[in-house]
């Protein structure tokens, strides 16, 4: 982060001349008045760079290849692909013109400086819950602490009438609370610190929650049952992250969670997709107080969503299966040749470096977008203390068909004793069609 004293430095352009016509005491007071403020002003921007980084601000604003928080990322939705929009201080551009009451009600409310809604892909929802002490340190941050980018925001590719906005006053009318976090009662402070994270900066719904049917989220907090249940978004399934036993945390301890949050992976799983961001710009630079505080409010949600299978244990049948000499299964073939050097022939992996098959929550879920789209596309590498992950998971998009990557897929998730749904090559067409078509 650039921090730039040219704002104290007009200041004392104006002030020195008049300071010479005053008592020496007393110059000497406003000019140490002047370095307190400028020092303060200097901290709101410095606590506001933590707390856009908590809300991930980075990974939507900033494009592959383009400046910090210039936008221009392509995001599909189900209405079409729309465009992540410049939120440098350029004042052309980006939000340079807009006043803290400007950028509150863009933040909390999604109604842009113009008047016009913000696509709810805009997690303002969430963001409503961001206090006014958080909202103003944000402000400082992208008025003080971005460097401006005289970059044109672009227009969504959404046909009319679907790009109409006014139907989003009717949106919000129905879906947005607009209250900011209150401390619960009866809760301990971690718990309370964890869940304003959780439902507000750390925005874990927009991508972890059931969607209705006018993309609303089903739950914005504890109190509904779907929240954080798990959900597919743009050919990923977000996984689950109440305490559910299988596909959820509830085999996670504390330490296992923690874990993740810095680094990406444990001995359960690896991040992917869209994860991988969040990992590299978001949670590995958090304090060790809001990773504890994050975890304790995640642990402590009640079981929801998932298959409704008894608790997993390890079976190691599927080994013997591979380890047949010709292997007599379509997929343990495929698994032999392509998968079996990085996630072993037991399928457990060697974590934290190689995720496990064996038990991963994300090949017992339900949902198997996120095994076809990580096996057809590959990951992003994790970038952890500027260090990337030596071991990403490549695309086999060219290598293997349809059939091979569903057959292989199948094996995985009914070895072990996974005991998940097998998977279909019309899925994995589907999935290559759409996935590819985004590129």
């Amino acid at each position: 982060m650039k921090i730039t004293l040219k704002g104290l430095g007009a200041a004392l352009c104006v002030a020195l001349p008049l300071l010479a016509q005053v008592p020496a005491n007393a110059a000497t007071a406003a000019v140490t008045s002047m370095a307190a403020t400028s020092s303060a002003d200097q901290a709101l921007v410095q606590r506001g760079a933590y707390l856009a980084q908590l809300g991930d601000c980075a990974a939507c604003h900033t494009a592959p290849k383009g400046k910090p928080f210039a936008g221009g990322l392509p995001m599909n939705t189900p209405m079409g692909r729309i465009y992540t929009t410049n939120i440098t201080p350029d004042a052309q551009t980006g939000i340079g013109g807009y006043t803290e009451g400007d950028f509150v009600r863009a933040l909390r409310e999604g109604v842009a400086q113009d008047g016009h809604n913000l696509y709810p892909a805009m997690p303002y929802p969430s963001y409503a819950k961001v206090n006014d002490d958080d909202a103003k340190a944000l402000y400082a941050f992208f008025m003080h602490g971005v460097a401006p980018v005289q970059q044109a925001n672009r227009e969504p590719d959404i046909k009319w009438p679907l790009n109409m906005r006014w139907p989003l006053k009717l949106w919000n009318m129905v879906f947005l609370e607009k209250s900011a976090y209150r401390d619960k009662p009866g809760k301990d402070v971690a718990w309370n610190r964890g869940a304003y994270l959780v439902q507000g900066l750390g925005h874990c719904g927009s991508c972890h929650t059931p969607r209705g049917v006018a993309f609303q989220e089903s739950a914005l907090d504890e109190s509904g049952s779907g929240f954080l249940s798990g959900a597919l978004l743009d050919g990923w399934f977000a996984s689950n992250l109440t305490g559910e036993h299988n596909e959820g945390l509830g085999r996670w301890s504390d330490e296992d969670l923690r874990t993740f949050l810095k680094t990406g992976a444990n001995r359960h799983a690896t991040a992917f997709g869209a994860m991988t961001s969040v990992i590299n710009n978001s949670t590995q630079g958090m304090t060790d107080t809001d990773i504890a505080a994050v975890s304790t409010y995640l642990k402590s949600l009640p079981p929801a969503g998932g298959s409704g299978a008894p608790l997993y244990t390890y079976d190691a049948q599927a080994t013997k299966v591979s380890l047949d000499r010709p292997a007599n299964d379509a997929g343990a073939r495929v698994y032999t040749a392509y998968c079996m050097h990085c996630h072993g022939v037991d399928g457990q992996g060697f974590a934290p470096m190689l995720a496990p098959l064996a038990g991963n929550p994300n090949v017992l879920a339900k949902d198997a977008s996120s095994l076809i789209n990580v096996t057809l596309n590959g990951t992003g590498d994790l970038v952890i203390d500027g260090v990337p992950s030596p071991f990403p998971m490549p695309s086999f998009a060219a290598v293997l068909n349809d059939q091979q990557i569903a057959d292989v897929l199948s094996f995985v998730r009914a070895g072990w004793n996974n005991g998940a749904p097998a998977v279909g090559a019309a899925e994995v067409a589907k999935l290559r069609k759409s996935t590819q078509a985004a590129r």
